[in-house]
């Protein structure tokens, strides 16, 4: 599945408790030859180890081993090389299997537990920055799901739109000199208002950051008749057509859209220096984890890499080796910085995922507290 559809439903749905085993897979992939010829065994062999796992855990019952095996079986099947990214995902349960080709790392993991390992994803979502893209004249308007990878035209949610009745002829127009005219006419301002009206849907359904593209006379009645350009993100005075291609579209937003990412890194940055001024500061594993609990987290900034494997004791997270741990132990849990995001996202918290090394200070965890 492609990452813009990793939506705020999604990814609740996936880290929704399951019957013991679900089981997650995770490795590195490679786009292009000759470094993709090593993901088959890759991918082989992890395969071998989940069976390995499934078998060796004495809380899987005969069934659903078998149950969880050809759902694998099923996904090895199903996966498409030529798709690869940075890291493939599987998700399978008794009953289902998932597919995710995600562009960022992960590393070779094979979890079981009673609920999919998401961090990966969330991680794939928050460095992906989802965003639409309006882009629109007088006798159109197209919808773009933008990530780190590109931009893909949107073919539901009422979008792409055109006006009822095109009484001009824009290019006469432009020609002539007169295009402004365009925007005063009264079709246009309707058309306009369609628009809005079909954008606030989307937006409902899935918030995210905003980006309209389109000439100056465009953008300002858009302004006049709606509310979403006096909210949007960023407007992109260019003008565009109904055959305006993805990568042409794409390089007119790249300056916006460098701007607007610095400018996340920063404010989580100064997020992180506000909260230890104000005194709302968790940082490392064990305080952040108990303030997640108590659903005071308000941010919390993790490094890319950071997993730990833990033993509850006594209310604290005690450290301990994965290969030390038996199979079927229920007092391990095999990532709790997952299970960190999951509790902070399911308590209406923000998550944000830092460079490696940059909280060293802070036990590789930090936090901004409610309260």
């Amino acid at each position: 599945m492609d990452t813009d559809a990793l939506t705020s439903g999604t990814l609740q749905k996936l880290r929704a408790t399951r019957p013991y085993p679900a089981l997650s897979l995770t490795m590195p992939t490679h786009r292009r030859a000759p470094d993709n010829t090593q993901d088959a065994v890759r991918l082989r062999n992890l395969l071998a180890e989940a069976g390995n796992r499934l078998d060796a855990d004495p809380r899987v019952s005969r069934e659903a081993r078998d149950a969880v095996k050809a759902q694998l079986d099923r996904a090895a099947a199903d996966i498409d090389p030529r798709r690869a990214l940075e890291s493939l995902v599987v998700l399978a349960d008794a009953d289902e299997y998932q597919i995710w080709q995600v562009p960022r790392t992960a590393p070779e993991r094979v979890v079981l537990s009673d609920s999919y390992l998401t961090r990966n994803l969330v991680a794939a979502k928050a460095g992906a920055r989802l965003f639409w893209v309006l882009s629109f004249s007088a006798d159109h308007a197209a919808l773009w799901s933008g990530t780190n990878e590109g931009l893909r035209p949107v073919k539901d949610h009422g979008f792409p739109l055109s006006p009822p009745h095109q009484n001009f002829d824009p290019e006469r127009q432009a020609r002539s000199g007169d295009a402004p005219s365009i925007y005063t006419d009264e079709d246009t301002r309707n058309f306009f208002r369609t628009v809005d009206d079909t954008l606030r849907g989307v937006l409902a359904a899935e918030p995210r950051p905003l980006f309209l593209v389109g000439l100056p006379q465009a953008l300002s009645l858009l302004e006049d008749v709606g509310d979403h350009a006096r909210s949007a993100t960023c407007t992109v005075p260019k003008g565009t057509t109904a055959e305006t291609t993805a990568p042409e579209l794409a390089r007119e937003l790249e300056p916006a859209l460098a701007e607007w990412r610095e400018q996340g890194v920063a404010a989580v940055r100064d997020r992180l220096d506000t909260a230890r001024g104000a005194k709302t500061f968790a940082g490392g594993l064990d305080e952040v984890w108990a303030a997640a609990g108590e659903g005071r987290v308000a941010l919390v900034a993790v490094e890319e890499h950071f997993q730990r494997t833990v033993r509850m004791a006594e209310g604290h997270l005690e450290a301990v080796d994965p290969a030390d741990v038996a199979p079927g132990d229920e007092g391990v849990r095999e990532d709790i910085v997952d299970e960190l995001i999951e509790t902070v996202l399911d308590n209406g918290g923000e998550v944000a995922f830092v460079a490696d090394d940059s909280l060293d200070d802070h036990g590789r965890v930090a936090a901004v507290l409610r309260f």
